[in-house]
């Protein structure tokens, strides 16, 4: 059955990948640009961007960290984007952090003579799921699956930082967040209740105090697979790291193997969207997702041959 797609006006957007997408979260960025360029998102770089500062510089100097932030906003100001998306939740908190100086009567003046540049503070940062979620939405996305997500359980793992706290996140719900179950759901695939898909997985104490990490991670996978899950589903570097790249750790820490891929959301929304999984990353993962891609390939090969 053929579904009708709606024509839509291409969506612009100033695209801030920061530090991870460009290293160990390539496949984030990729995913990231083909999903977008196939819901004619149009992503348009940043200009000389800059590193947000992170966690480190906020640490050190919270008003240099605004800064460093608050430059990447004001470049995107000027060529002309009303809204800057960035897919690492670390890297909206410190672009929205800047923004929420900005329009602090006490900071806001020193936050200006640091920027050194002119600076409105009227563009908006989201991330990419509310991107998705807000900008295009289900509905629309649903229009132009091609590839469903039939016979996937999937468990959606948001973390700590996308939703929360509300009033600086305003996206979502902060402790049930839904967002990616929808998406999830729209896109073919059965989508667990997952108790604990705002638990924290460890962050940045997998480089120092890695036993904590694989802790509190061993006890995400290991939830996940309790409920039937194949995958878990993300939206954050530093999560995905911790549940694959670690995950080997993890299994030594538990005394099991757990064995579950973490993939990116913008991955398996580009599966179901018809994109090849090379024009995705997935050969990228630590814990390949041979499994569900053989799956989903064979669903899409069968959809075509019922069609012919």
């Amino acid at each position: 059955m053929r579904i009708e797609r709606t024509k839509r006006m291409k969506k612009r957007v100033a695209y801030y990948q920061g530090c991870s997408l460009e290293g160990l979260a390539v496949e984030y960025d990729i995913s990231t640009r083909s999903v977008c360029k196939a819901l004619d998102v149009e992503l348009v770089e940043i200009p000389d961007w800059n590193c947000c500062g992170s966690t480190p510089a906020h640490s050190h100097d919270p008003l240099l960290s605004a800064a460093l932030a608050g430059r990447n906003l004001a470049i995107a100001e000027k060529i002309g984007c009303e809204t800057v998306m960035t897919p690492c939740p670390g890297c909206l908190k410190s672009l929205k952090g800047a923004l929420q100086v900005f329009h602090n009567e006490r900071e806001h003046d020193s936050f200006m003579q640091l920027l050194a540049m002119p600076f409105a503070g009227e563009i908006k940062a989201i991330s990419v799921l509310q991107l998705l979620y807000e900008t295009v939405g289900a509905d629309q996305i649903l229009q132009r699956i091609t590839r469903p997500l039939i016979d996937l359980v999937l468990a959606p793992y948001y973390g700590c930082l996308l939703s929360r706290p509300a009033q600086f996140a305003q996206f979502d719900d902060p402790e049930n967040p839904v967002s990616m179950d929808e998406l999830l759901s729209s896109a073919g695939a059965t989508v667990v209740d997952f108790p604990y898909k705002t638990e924290c997985c460890g962050a940045t104490y997998g480089v120092t105090r890695n036993e904590i990490v694989a802790k509190l991670t061993g006890r995400i996978l290991d939830m996940a697979l309790s409920l039937g899950a194949q995958a878990i589903v993300v939206a954050c570097p530093l999560c995905q790291q911790n549940l694959d790249l670690r995950q080997s750790q993890v299994d030594r820490h538990w005394k099991r193997r757990f064995d579950i891929p973490a993939v990116y959301i913008t991955q398996l929304l580009g599966l179901a969207l018809g994109i090849e999984p090379e024009r995705l990353g997935l050969d990228k993962l630590f814990v390949k997702p041979d499994f569900f891609l053989k799956l989903s390939l064979n669903h899409s090969e069968q959809m075509k041959e019922a069609q012919s």
